[in-house]
């Protein structure tokens, strides 16, 4: 039995500010019109598996959901991390899931961030796997490095084990230009992909030789933890004491079981603009233009624009990123240094590294559209079926004009419908929902005007998961 485990945690700074913090790169459409978790999971439909287990960050929870809903995809679970504590804890956290039934299944086990274009060698690597993992021993995969990158960390092969893997011999972290070169040309390295196959048994009883101290964290966290809907609840404090460290750290560079085994599947971690650069399809100039792009005299760049028009005039080896409240421009050869610039709004604490304009919410979504001292304007989406949460406000009232579907209004003590062309007005201090009784996505015109307009003037009345 395999149970691929998806590790959709990371906050993907270094592609800012198409990713944030609350919603990542792994959430977003970028090689292709799924997003990069829904294409992780595509890929493994060249192999026989059971349902996946995700693995996220509890304020994840909801757009994880929601992509697999759009997709049809039935999942075994879905474990919320209260805080991250990296690689380790979390496949110990899917292996003590896996076996409470007293099952012990091969894990196979992806990160959600991933760019693989060869679906077939992908599944061939992997069938590559499964007899020495079923032999007990810990299998990584290591990706035929194709240049000298400094960006990713090695590993060195061993005296071969079979046909398909051998043993390994040395994890080596990023190395410089020079070293990476003798790296390639010596032919036994890999790139280090974060991809590993292995028993859940196994993988439990190195990491209890290893770190028994994250193993026993992990399983008070799981002693403790709750079903609710899709998804895992731990024990928050439990698992708060969990220490942070990697896989690699924790167990495959300790174990004497690790082995190796090739993989060149047009693998790339999209660590950098530059890197997804490299792996979209581009024009006669070597440009990738996604969205409304004019390019003139404009070579070797990556111009994505989502919201308004972007032009470039005689411009070389440019990154250009437009989005609703945000835009950024780099030299391709410097993306990596993106990373200082989000630091630096984390610093001012500013919202633009947290979260984009628009927000997705489990009923739907809220975009804002304008703002000023005292008026702010957005446009909201509700999905068939779905409401907010009940709240109130202090120092603000509200105006919505729906612009399509039929909201039903819970305003004071009254319930009434609001169709099309039709507005209806929220005073200050008044308990008030919106739900979609429909069969269309409901779109509404929010105004709020008064004397303080931010977020935390809510009193929520009745909790509707993360309400609005």
């Amino acid at each position: 039995m395999l149970i691929p485990v998806i590790m959709a945690g990371g906050s993907g700074s270094r592609l800012w500010p198409l990713s944030r913090s609350l919603y990542p790169k792994q959430f977003i459409s970028l090689a292709s019109d799924k997003s990069m978790l829904q294409e992780t999971i595509a890929r493994l439909s060249g192999l026989d598996h059971q349902a996946p287990l995700l693995i996220c960050n509890q304020e994840h929870r909801f757009i994880v959901a929601e992509q697999l809903r759009q997709q049809r995809i039935q999942h075994g679970g879905i474990v919320l991390e209260p805080v991250g504590r990296n690689t380790a804890p979390a496949i110990a956290l899917a292996a003590l899931h896996a076996i409470k039934n007293g099952d012990d299944p091969l894990l196979l086990v992806l990160a959600a961030d991933h760019v693989i274009q060869n679906q077939t060698a992908f599944s061939q690597a992997v069938s590559n796997a499964i007899k020495p993992a079923q032999d007990g021993m810990l299998v990584t995969f290591g990706i035929v490095p194709t240049a000298a990158e400094t960006g990713y960390g090695y590993i060195k092969q061993g005296e071969a084990v079979g046909e398909t893997a051998y043993r390994v011999a040395q994890f080596v972290e990023k190395p410089n230009l020079t070293t990476a070169e003798q790296y390639l040309a010596s032919g036994e390295y890999y790139w280090n992909s974060g991809m590993f196959l292995f028993k859940a048994s196994r993988f439990l009883e190195e990491l209890k030789i290893h770190r028994p101290d994250i193993l026993l964290a992990c399983e008070a966290s799981m002693q403790g933890s709750r079903q609710d809907l899709d998804f895992i609840r731990l024990e928050e404090e439990a698992f708060a004491e969990c220490p942070d460290d990697s896989v690699d750290y924790a167990v495959m560079e300790k174990t004497q079981d690790a082995l190796v085994v090739p993989m060149d599947a047009g693998w790339s971690d999209v660590g950098s603009f530059s890197a997804l650069w490299e792996v979209s399809q581009k024009d006669e100039d070597g440009n990738v233009a996604v969205g409304d792009v004019i390019a003139e005299q404009t070579c070797n760049s990556y111009i994505y624009a989502q919201n308004k028009l972007v032009s470039t005039v005689g411009v070389d080896n440019l990154v250009i990123i437009e989005t609703k409240d945000a835009v950024l421009v780099a030299n391709k050869d410097k993306v990596q240094d993106v990373k200082n610039i989000v630091n630096q709004l984390k610093a001012q604490q500013r919202r633009e590294c947290e979260q984009h304009r628009e927000v997705y919410r489990p009923w739907g979504s809220h975009d804002e559209i304008a703002e000023g001292e005292r008026y702010h304007v957005k446009h909201l989406q509700v999905k068939p079926g779905e409401q907010t949460a009940l709240q109130m406000h202090h120092h603000r009232a509200e105006h919505w004009v729906v612009v399509q579907g039929t909201a039903k209004v819970t305003n004071g003590d009254k319930s009434y419908l609001v169709s099309e062309n039709e507005s209806t007005y929220i005073p200050l201090g008044s308990a008030h929902r919106i739900s979609n009784p429909g069969k269309v996505d409901l779109h509404l015109i929010e105004v709020r005007s008064g004397s303080y307009l931010e977020e935390d003037d809510i009193v929520r009345l009745e909790e509707y998961g993360v309400g609005y």
